[in-house]
């Protein structure tokens, strides 16, 4: 057992330099042009802001485009060399339209490998062992943050920011040499897209798109989905701004002690998903993880202690990690014989989004009019709404741990090649 842990599959490192290469970017960018090219916080806002949305726009066609493509491993491999030459020219040329087209293009690619990973994990390891794969995925990919974060603080404190954006490259290049070690006929590309083989060898084609739209199981999850990251994604940069202002001097080190104590806390979470998902099922784990957001947003209104408020962040790593590791898991779930696997993914992707970029602007408008606490306990609330709904509303997917084939709830819209509607089938 302990030898099988310790050997390292290509989808490991894919994960793990996949969380450098964008780890050694996005959240850096601000602080390289504000200090070393001082940009004015407008200026940086709206590059920010563009990016933002095309990253946003392009999720569920990027989603549909990966369904379609039997060339996965060379979708990560062109986004790793476009994430490259993108760092590069914010380097070299930090002029407005450089790093504007450059961040705009990074976003857009971005958006690529969240689905393509998990396509090529499904494809490699079909339902059987999904569970126990996605979580390590999870697991690897929470490591390469926590290492990111520390090397680009020791390259950034010891060289300057700009050198931390010559990681890309690097950890671009090891990640397409850890994606093509894959061979390309171990991916079953119907599989990856959830489309399972006794459909597709009686002619059955994926579902038309309406499946988005009449799969109520998803419907649900995915304004779930979309409360929570309204609740949660605005906590941290509160959190942030609070401590800024209690303890000028100390923001930047209580900021990274937040963020690595999370990710810290997420990657075991991640192991504990793959292990016991599939005994435990999909929504009890889901319910802790609505749970402890509410309850995230009322501890931070009991102290203002900088200790007491990184301890209440460890919660979200806990939240936060039970969300990432069993999204995937779930949809794969809901989309299986449906062919829309990955197409899923965008689409609760672009619905989460959307929530996220409303929290910070409501949660913003509440500090300004009521203050941190009164902001707190409003994205709370939201978030015990979603843990409500998720209870009342939103099935067990897990399918019985007698079969290796979990039952698709959105299979009642796959189209036969002849193109009449087929009825759904229990799988």
């Amino acid at each position: 057992m302990t030898s099988r842990i310790l050997r390292l599959h290509p989808l490991d490192l894919i994960n793990f330099f996949l969380a450098d290469v964008r780890g050694a970017f996005g959240p850096y960018l601000g602080i390289f042009l504000l200090t070393e090219q001082q940009w004015s916080p407008a200026a940086i806002g709206l590059v920010m802001t563009v990016g933002g949305l095309a990253g946003l726009v392009v999720q569920a066609p990027v989603g549909a485009f990966i369904d379609a493509t039997r060339h996965k491993r060379e979708v990560i491999v062109t986004a790793c060399l476009i994430l490259s030459v993108g760092a590069l020219a914010v380097v070299l040329r930090p002029s407005f339209t450089v790093v504007l087209t450059a961040n705009t293009l990074m976003a857009v690619v971005g958006a690529v490998f969240g689905p393509a990973v998990a396509a090529i994990t499904l494809g490699l390891y079909g339902h059987g062992d999904l569970a126990r794969r996605f979580g390590r995925n999870g697991a690897f990919d929470h490591a390469g943050n926590i290492a990111i974060s520390l090397l680009a603080a020791a390259i950034g404190w010891t060289l300057s920011q700009s050198t931390v954006f010559l990681l890309v490259p690097v950890f671009a290049a090891l990640t397409s040499c850890a994606v093509l070690a894959i061979r390309a006929h171990q991916i079953d590309h119907n599989r990856a897209r959830g489309l399972d083989h006794a459909r597709h060898e009686r002619g059955k084609s994926p579902s038309t798109l309406g499946v988005l739209v009449t799969c109520r199981p998803l419907l649900i999850f995915a304004g779930c989905a979309a409360l929570f990251h309204f609740a949660n994604a605005a906590m941290l940069p509160l959190l942030g701004q609070q401590l800024a202002l209690a303890h000028p001097g100390n923001e930047t080190v209580l900021m990274s002690a937040c963020v690595i104590a999370a990710q810290l806390v997420m990657l075991p979470i991640a192991l504990i998903v793959g292990a016991r998902a599939d005994r435990w099922g999909r929504k009890p784990l889901f319910l802790a993880a609505f749970a402890i957001l509410p309850l995230r947003g009322v501890l931070y209104t009991l102290s203002d202690n900088p200790y007491w408020l990184v301890g209440v962040q460890l919660l979200d790593g806990v939240g936060a990690g039970l969300f990432g590791a069993l999204t995937p898991l779930l949809l794969a779930d809901l989309m299986k014989g449906t062919g829309r696997y990955n197409l899923s993914q965008g689409a609760v992707g672009t619905v989460q989004g959307v929530g996220a970029s409303l929290s910070n602007v409501v949660a913003g408008m509440v500090v300004t009019l009521a203050g941190y606490d009164v902001a707190y306990l409003v994205l709370a609330a939201t978030a015990f709404v979603a843990f409500a709904v998720f209870l009342l509303a939103m099935p067990e997917t897990r399918g019985p741990l007698t079969s290796t084939e979990p039952a698709g709830f959105c299979q009642g819209a796959v189209v036969s090649s002849n193109g009449m509607e087929a009825s759904r089938e229990s799988a």
